[in-house]
C-alpha cells in the first residue's frame, strides 16, 4: 500500500507542476495580448483548452491524465469551484436595480426555455444516437443550461459593452447565472428515469437543495455586505483584502452548502445577488473588478484539464450520429426556442440571434454529466458525446465572439441608418 501512494505521489506532482506551469505561461500570454485578444476569433477557455490537447496524451504526452471516464470526479470538483466564482461574479456584474428589472424576463427564461432545451436536446440525442429515452435524458439535462463562464466572454469587456446593448448582455448574464443551479431539478427528474431514485425523493432532494441553497446564500451575501460595510467605516479592512471578499464569500458558501448537501453553485449565485442589494454601489463596483478578473483566468487550469482528459477513444466509437447530434444541439437547442420567445423578452431580431447563438454548453454541462456519472455509473456513451458538445461549443462560440459583436454592430447600424433616412431632419 505504501509503495502503491509513493508511486502515486511520484505519478501526480510532476503532472501538478507542468499543469502549474502551462496555466502560469498561457496566463502570461493572455494578459500580454488581452486588448487584441477582445477582437480575434479566439476565448481564454478556448486557448486553454487547446493547450490541454496539446500537452495531453493524444499528442505530446506531457500532461500524463487518465480522460474523464476514468476519472470523472476530477473535473466535477474542479467544475463546481469554477462555476461558484463564475456565478459569484455574474451576480455582482450589474446594480440590482438592473437586476430587478429583468425578473419576468428571467423567469421565462428559466421556466419555460430551459426545460424545453432539455426536451430538444433529449429528442435529438435519441433520434442521432439510438439510445434509450432515460439516458438520452441524462444527456439532455445536463446540458441544458447555459453555461456562465463561456457566456462571460461573449458578454463582458469593452469591446462587448460597445457593440452589444446592455439589456441583452444583462439578460444572458443573469440567465446564466442562475440556471446552473436550478437544472439540478431537472437533472434529478432524468435520475428518477434512470436510476433507482425515485420520484419522491428526487423532489425532495430538489426542494432541500433549492432551499438550502436560498438560505445559505441569503444569509452569507447580507452577513457578508453588514460585515464589510462595518469594516470599511471603521477603516479596519485594507483594500488589497477586500479585492478577494466575494471570492473568499464564494468559497465559503460552496463549503457550508457541500457541508449541508445543498447545491452549492446555486447559493454562491443567491450570495452574490444578497451581496449585491446589501452593499453601497462603492463595495460592489470593487468587487466586480476583482470578479471579473478572477473569471477571465479561473478557467485556464479547468480548461487545461478537460483538454487533457477528452476520451479520445470514445469518441472514435460513437457514430456519425454523434457529429450530427453536435450539430443539432447547437443550432436546435436554443435559436429556435429564444426566437419564439423574443417579443415577451423584449428582443429584436438581431438580439435573439445574438442570445440564441450564444447559449453555450460548457462547465455546467460538465458539472452535471460527472454528477450524474457518479450516481448512475459512468457510461461512455454519455460522457463521450457530452463531453464533444461540451468541446464542439466550447470551438464555436469562443471563435464566433468578437465576429458575432461585429455583425450585431453592423446590423444595429445598418437600423440606425434607415430609420434616420425614413424620417428626414426639416430645415
Amino acid at each position: 500500500m505504501v509503495r502503491m501512494t509513493d508511486r502515486r505521489k511520484e505519478r501526480l506532482l510532476p503532472t501538478l507542476d507542468l499543469l502549474l506551469a502551462a496555466v502560469g505561461a498561457l496566463g502570461v500570454v493572455i494578459v500580454a495580448l488581452s486588448a487584441r485578444m477582445t477582437r480575434w476569433p479566439v476565448s481564454e477557455p478556448l486557448i486553454a483548452l487547446a493547450g490541454g490537447v496539446v500537452l495531453g496524451p493524444a499528442v505530446l504526452g506531457v500532461l500524463d491524465v487518465p480522460d474523464i471516464l476514468a476519472e470523472p470526479s476530477t473535473l466535477h470538483s474542479g467544475a463546481e469551484i469554477l462555476l461558484a466564482v463564475s456565478v459569484m461574479g455574474v451576480a455582482l456584474r450589474y446594480p440590482f436595480s438592473a437586476i430587478r428589472e429583468h425578473w419576468r424576463r428571467l423567469a421565462l427564461l428559466l421556466v419555460v426555455v430551459l426545460p424545453a432545451m432539455a426536451l430538444v436536446s433529449t429528442g435529438l440525442a435519441m433520434w442521432a444516437l439510438g439510445i434509450p429515452f432515460a439516458l438520452a435524458l441524462l444527456f439532455g439535462t445536463a446540458i441544458c443550461p447555459t453555461d456562465p463562464v463561456l457566456a462571460s466572454a461573449a458578454v463582458t469587456g469593452d469591446a462587448a459593452e460597445e457593440d452589444l446593448p446592455e439589456h441583452d448582455r444583462q439578460l444572458l448574464s443573469l440567465e446564466s447565472g442562475a440556471n446552473d443551479g436550478l437544472a439540478l431539478p431537472l437533472v434529478l427528474v432524468a435520475l428518477a428515469v434512470a436510476t433507482p431514485l425515485t420520484a419522491g425523493q428526487a423532489a425532495t432532494e430538489a426542494l432541500w437543495q433549492i432551499g438550502a441553497a436560498l438560505v445559505v446564500g441569503a444569509v452569507g451575501g447580507v452577513a457578508a455586505a453588514k460585515a464589510l460595510h462595518v469594516s470599511e467605516r471603521h477603516h479596519d479592512t485594507e483594500k488589497g483584502a477586500m479585492l478577494m471578499y466575494t471570492l473568499l464569500l464564494a468559497i465559503l458558501v460552496l463549503g457550508v452548502s457541500g457541508l449541508i448537501e445543498a447545491n452549492g453553485v446555486f447559493a454562491s449565485f443567491v450570495a452574490g445577488l444578497a451581496f449585491n442589494l446589501a452593499s453601497s454601489g462603492g463595495e460592489r463596483k470593487t468587487e466586480v473588478e476583482i470578479d471579473e478578473a478572477v473569471n477571465q483566468f479561473a478557467v485556464l487550469p479547468f480548461f487545461l484539464a478537460l483538454g487533457a482528459m477528452i476520451p479520445w477513444e470514445q469518441w472514435g466509437q460513437l457514430s456519425w450520429g454523434a457529429v450530427w447530434l453536435t450539430a443539432g444541439v447547437l443550432l436546435l437547442r436554443r435559436p429556435p426556442l429564444l426566437f419564439a420567445v423574443m417579443k415577451p423578452l423584449g428582443l429584436k431580431v438581431r438580439g435573439a440571434a445574438y442570445l440564441g447563438w450564444f447559449g453555450p454548453v460548457g462547465v455546467a454541462a460538465v458539472f452535471y454529466l460527472t454528477e450524474e456519472a457518479s450516481r448512475a455509473g459512468a457510461d461512455p456513451v454519455l460522457l463521450g458525446a457530452g463531453t464533444l458538445v461540451v468541446v464542439a461549443s466550447t470551438v464555436a462560440h469562443g471563435i464566433t465572439a468578437a465576429p458575432g459583436r461585429a455583425l450585431f454592430r453592423a446590423a444595429a447600424e445598418r437600423e440606425q441608418k434607415t430609420t434616420s433616412s425614413s424620417f428626414p431632419s426639416s430645415s
